[in-house]
């Protein structure tokens, strides 16, 4: 196991994956794209809970090095110093990794949300003859159903997002870290030193022209080419939106981050 995790999670299309690669470039951090982790640590906490019969063999002390093993095992064969595992499911385990990871740190990546329904919409229109199994829609639907199915309670833009909003509200808020796409995109060494320094890590150079990630394999199965693609220059790239004025609207007042009377008190964000 390497000497110390953190975590890397927030809302999706919003720079996790921009974030994974930058953070990979220091040899010292392994960093990618969503891992089965948080779904595995989910499934036991099933399996070993009263639901089982097995469960009276079972103490909280025996769950907890379970639970620490299967991270052990997953990273064993990893020979850098610091990994930062990736899950949008992260935010709505802040407590367990509290207990699990005492010195660990959680990195949200967020953005506003109609552009996050935006960057998905596009990613759909591009690939049209190659329907996505992740963003929970029918493929004769509209703008509108394709939005209401990622933005319901468990869509993949509705879960993240009440996700966030526990973890900025809940006890563990002081090992979290708001990363905004906008800073990372448009100033990506001021994010960067926010991170090193909210680690407690040295910082180290990074190279913002040449930035490299692909896992084509993986969004091809997903019926989404693209999605985890990072190529070229950090940089901002104003543009229009493809929604609908009023569905743009209904989103538009949902990034609490952005308001001093909703922003939790000692939240950290960059």
């Amino acid at each position: 196991m390497p000497r110390a995790i953190h975590f890397i999670s927030g809302l999706p299309r919003s720079g996790s994956t921009l974030l994974a690669a930058l953070l990979q470039q220091n040899p010292r951090f392994h960093a990618g794209m969503s891992g089965p982790l948080a779904g595995l640590l989910g499934a036991l906490l099933g399996e070993m809970s009263e639901r089982n019969e097995f469960a009276v063999f079972l103490d909280d002390a025996k769950r907890r090095r379970i639970l620490r093993a299967l991270f052990d095992e997953f990273y064993a064969d990893s020979t850098t110093k610091v990994v930062f595992d990736t899950s949008r499911a992260w935010c709505a385990r802040m407590p367990a990794i509290a207990d699990l990871f005492p010195e660990a740190k959680v990195i949200a990546c967020v953005r506003e949300l109609p552009w996050i329904i935006d960057s998905i919409e596009r990613l759909v229109q591009k690939n049209l003859y190659s329907p996505s199994s992740i963003f929970n829609y029918t493929s004769g639907g509209t703008v509108y159903t394709r939005a209401n199915g990622v933005a319901g309670a468990d869509g993949m833009v509705g879960f993240a997002y009440d996700a966030l909003k526990q973890a900025c509200y809940g006890t563990q808020a002081d090992r979290l870290l708001l990363v905004q796409y906008e800073t990372l995109t448009s100033q990506p060494a001021r994010a960067l030193e926010a991170i090193y320094d909210f680690i407690g890590e040295p910082c180290a150079p990074h190279d913002f022209q040449h930035v490299d990630y692909d896992v084509a394999e993986f969004d091809r199965r997903a019926g989404t080419p693209g999605l985890h693609t990072v190529r070229g220059k950090v940089k901002a790239e104003p543009r229009k939106t493809l929604l609908p004025p009023d569905l743009f609207q209904r989103f538009a007042g949902d990034a609490f981050w952005n308001d001093p009377q909703r922003l939790p008190e000692g939240l950290r964000i960059v």
